[in-house]
């Protein structure tokens, strides 16, 4: 995409998620009613059309979900006040949200790819100590560290940043015989990485830094020639990079954003001029959506989740009647070993928790089937905000771009991995051009 097509984008994704708030900016465990139900019925009749084992099916395969409920949802749009906000759907496919799928760049000199293929044979050993997706991950973004950044550069140095062991940065010294700095704040994970970068002869070096603290001068961290890399720094920390690397016109950014919600101020802070101007006000638990994705358990585990679930549900009916306030108590977490008890005795403990006093003549088995119902009234209502979480990582993904094409950067937005390897598959790329 070019400049013009990143901030359109940016810009007609803003205007959907804002009018489409009540479908995915709320807490499933706060209703008793689905809530949108008026605005939106053919959405609604279609989630209840869904059989309660199909749920977490759909949940888990995002292309499944949008096939599932976005027929209904643009009819429903097509009938309102707000029909142009199907065309924006059917234009751009903002809720699949699929990125260019990234390769090795063909520009990598064949003397890279040579000595690339040469290695192999010591690979195994070299990542024997790293779990299989992890080091799937990091291979994949690894192969994406164009060492001259599609001929626009001579190779530079690396920084590395939230390291942990400095895996990729690792890899990265190894393949290209460029200079790692890898930055960590847990001391005894630097020790290992360095540990293990001096068992294989390698140009890396750590630095034990907290990255929210002012780094100190003499370590040289951040500095016009050079490339910043970051496979999944969490939430603020990856926004650190990006304010650090563009204020020292770092030459080069590559990063995957992830865990959004890890943010230091209650509400998400927005970067980009076009993201300061949008209505969205997104708290922590509106940043959790991407990251919502169900996972397919065993039975017996879906079974113990399951009725979890709906004894909190049924605790909570009985609360808000007990406390006389329609409102959710929240209730700590349950040790596995209770859901072997009886509903009864769950609700016993978790009034204790709040200092409740339950009525001797209370009917628990009412409670438990009214639990069961709200149960899967949560279900469906999560089931239609999760059609949003691509989309507004999607938001979060392009409000990052757009803050570096207005820092001076030449920025490109793909995937590194396919999603099956992780979800959070993102990659930015940003190669400064200006001053």
């Amino acid at each position: 995409m070019s400049a013009i097509d990143y901030q359109h984008t940016f810009k007609s994704l803003d205007s959907l998620l804002e009018a489409l708030s009540p479908l995915w900016q709320l807490v499933a465990f706060e209703c008793d009613h689905l809530p949108w139900q008026q605005a939106f019925p053919h959405l609604a009749q279609k989630v209840w059309q869904i059989p309660d084992t199909d749920i977490d099916t759909i949940d888990a395969d995002q292309h499944l979900l949008v096939h599932t409920l976005l027929p209904s949802l643009i009819t429903d749009l097509k009938q309102s006040s707000h029909p142009h906000l199907a065309h924006i759907i059917e234009h751009l496919s903002l809720l699949v949200f699929t990125l260019p799928q990234s390769t090795i760049n063909p520009s990598i000199p064949q003397q890279f790819a040579q000595q690339s293929a040469q290695q192999q044979n010591d690979l195994a050993h070299f990542s024997a100590h790293i779990k299989g997706r992890k080091w799937q991950q990091i291979t994949a973004f690894a192969a994406q560290i164009d060492p001259q950044l599609q001929t626009k550069l001579t190779a530079l140095p690396i920084l590395e940043w939230c390291a942990g062991k400095g895996h990729l940065g690792r890899l990265v010294a190894k393949q290209q015989q460029v200079n790692v700095t890898s930055l960590e704040w847990q001391a005894n994970l630097c020790e290992q990485g360095q540990a293990f970068a001096n068992q294989w002869q390698l140009p890396q070096r750590f630095i034990c830094a907290d990255a929210f603290a002012p780094l100190n001068p003499n370590d040289k961290v951040f500095y016009p020639q050079q490339h910043a890399i970051a496979l999944h720094a969490c939430g603020d920390l990856h926004v650190r990079l990006i304010q650090l690397a563009t204020h020292a016109n770092t030459q080069a950014i590559s990063m995957s954003p992830c865990c959004y919600h890890l943010i230091q101020h209650s509400h998400y802070q927005p970067l980009s001029t076009q993201a300061k101007a949008s209505k969205l006000k997104l708290a922590r638990h509106d940043l959790q959506l991407p990251l919502q994705q169900s996972v397919i358990a065993s039975p017996k585990q879906q079974a113990l989740r399951l009725q979890e679930v709906a004894w909190r549900l049924g605790f909570d009916t009985l609360q808000r009647q007990i406390r006389g306030i329609n409102a959710y108590l929240p209730v700590p977490t349950i040790k596995q070993s209770q859901l072997s008890g009886s509903f009864a005795d769950f609700c016993l403990w978790a009034a204790n928790q709040k200092q409740l006093q339950i009525p001797n003549d209370i009917d628990f088995d009412s409670f438990l089937q009214s639990g069961i119902a709200r149960q899967r009234l949560t279900k469906r209502i999560d089931l239609v905000a999760h059609l949003f979480r691509r989309a507004l990582e999607a938001w979060l993904l392009l409000d990052r771009v757009c803050f570096l094409q207005q820092q001076g950067y030449e920025v490109s937005l793909s995937e590194f991995c396919a999603n099956s390897v992780t979800p959070r598959n993102a990659f930015i790329q940003a190669i400064k051009t200006t001053a």
